[in-house]
This record gives C-alpha cells, structure tokens and sequence, in this order.
C-alpha cells in the first residue's frame, strides 16, 4: 500500500517564495522561545510561578511548530511529500495534544492573574511551584486523553487508492478526508472536541477575567486600574493571536474555502502566535526585559 502524499494544490509554482517568510517565522520563533527559556532558567530570581507558565508556554510554542515546519518546508524546498502512515498520525497525535496543552496554559496563565490582582495576599501560598506542576501534569495528562482517540480511529480505516493529503502536514479532517469509510464519527469527534475543549477554556478564562474586572473597578486609584490593566495586557494579547485562527482554521475544513488559501493560514497559526509570544512577554514584563538585556549584554 502506498504512503500518504503530502500535496500543496496550487502552490507548486511558489514554494520558494512561500517558504521565506514561513522559515523566516519559524527561526525568529524558536530564537525568542529558547531566548525566554534561557533566561528564566538562568536566573533564580525569576523561579515564580508567572515565569515558570511563561517557560511552559515557550515550550509548547516552540513543539507545536517543530511538529509542523520541517515537514512543510522539505515539502518547499526538496518536493518531498511522502510520509509513512505511522508517522502520519504521530505527527497528528502530538501538534494537537499539544494545542490542547497551550490553551490548558493559557487557563491556568488567566487563573494566575486572577490571583494576583483579586488575592494578592495569598498569591504564594496558593500558587506555589508545586501547584503548578501538578496543574501541567493535569494538562498533559487532559491532552493526551482526548487526543488518543482521533489517530486510533484512523487507524482502522481503509484508505483509498488516491491516497494524497491537500496541505502540508497531517491535518486531523485533511487525513480523514482520504478513507473510503464512514468519518462520520471523526467528524463529530474533531467538532465536539473543539468546542468542548475551547469552549470550557475560554469559559474559565472569561469567568477570571470578569472577576479581574470586577475587582479592578473597585479599586479607587486610576493609577492602580493602569496598573492592574497593564499586568493582563500581555496575556489578553496572547488568547487573541491563539484561540480566534485556531477556531477559524477548523471551521474551514467544513467549508468551501480555496485550498492554498487554507494551507497558508493554517500554518500561520502555527508560526506568528510562537514567534510573537516571546516579543509581547519580552516588551510587557519588565523583569524579563531587563534580563534578557543583561544577557545580550554579555
């Protein structure tokens, strides 16, 4: 039986000019993550909770788009598109466990805010490094739960003769797409996991930020709501470049949109969040700024 054939419909003629800006991307995103990691784990100082969710952010930013790009661009610049069927759904297994693993950080990165701004007071004794290690492991372990079922459903499908995959990597509905049998359940189990996932994370996320606001607009001073503001902004940033083109790029597998236009942006939303992550982190928190300038200093 032959292998899965990644295919880029309409694209063959700008695979070069595709790829610079995609690898280009891809390096600024893996410097800057790495930067943050060296940084927080160089400097005792920054061992607190914020930092430490800002290293496990860096680092689910920097697998998700390693399990992506360098399938993507040796599909650029070599034309090689074959991938065995294993390593297929491997590669789909983990860039979607550890989707679910980023947005499970980005709750527990709004839990923290919350914290801090609504109880300041027992900010350490509730959010100890201990803690947070227990709330990744949660993560990990939710991640992997969810994310077990859709390859091993694939597993036992019969796949067609034709046995070509319209994008760059392998795409959960992308693969399903290719069987001659019934996908009517990958299909509901994709949608159903999408929303129920996101939809509880951006629930709990909306809940702390609602009490974050409410707790804001008690405060009397202006200069304490700036304040106030300022420590979330960066976070705010973040949940707007995840959770919206993450969203969109599952809604258009089920929609009649042009396939390279759905190539490129679905692998966007595995390369600008990553590269831009460390940059907003880096100008919004002060501590880290500073430390990194220490650094290339040196």
């Amino acid at each position: 039986m032959l292998p899965p054939h990644c295919s880029t419909p309409f694209l063959d003629s700008a695979h070069v000019w595709i790829s610079i800006p995609f690898a280009t991307f891809y390096i600024i995103g893996l410097l800057g993550n790495f930067m943050v990691l060296c940084v927080v784990g160089n400097e005792k100082t920054l061992h607190k909770p914020m930092y430490l969710l800002l290293c496990m952010l860096a680092l689910t930013d920097i697998s998700m788009s390693t399990c992506v790009m360098p399938k993507t661009l040796l599909i650029f610049w070599f034309n090689v598109k074959d991938i065995i069927v294993a390593g297929c759904l491997t590669q789909m297994f983990f860039f979607q466990a550890i989707s679910i693993m980023h947005s499970g950080i980005l709750v527990t990165m709004a839990f923290d805010r919350y914290v801090a701004i609504c109880n300041p007071l027992k900010y350490t004794t509730i959010l100890t490094n201990a803690r947070l290690a227990k709330l990744g492991l949660v993560g990990l372990i939710r991640a992997v739960l969810f994310m077990l079922p859709p390859p091993l459903l694939l597993s036992r499908q019969p796949f067609c003769a034709n046995r070509i995959i319209p994008h760059t990597y392998c795409d959960h509905m992308a693969v399903a797409k290719m069987s001659c049998g019934d996908i009517t359940v990958n299909r509901m189990y994709g949608l159903v996991l999408a929303f129920v996932v996101i939809g509880l994370d951006l629930t709990f996320i909306a809940l702390s930020y609602g009490l974050i606001i409410r707790a804001i607009l008690r405060i009397s001073s202006k200069k304490a709501h700036q304040k106030a503001f300022s420590t979330c902004t960066a976070h705010i940033f973040v949940i707007l470049m995840s959770y919206p083109p993450g969203l969109f790029s599952i809604l258009i597998h089920r929609q009649g949109v042009e396939p390279h236009v759905h190539i490129i942006l679905s692998n966007l939303t595995f390369l600008i969040p990553p590269m831009l992550n460390p940059i907003i982190y880096g100008v919004k928190t002060k501590e880290l700024r500073d430390k990194v300038a220490q650094l290339c200093r040196v």
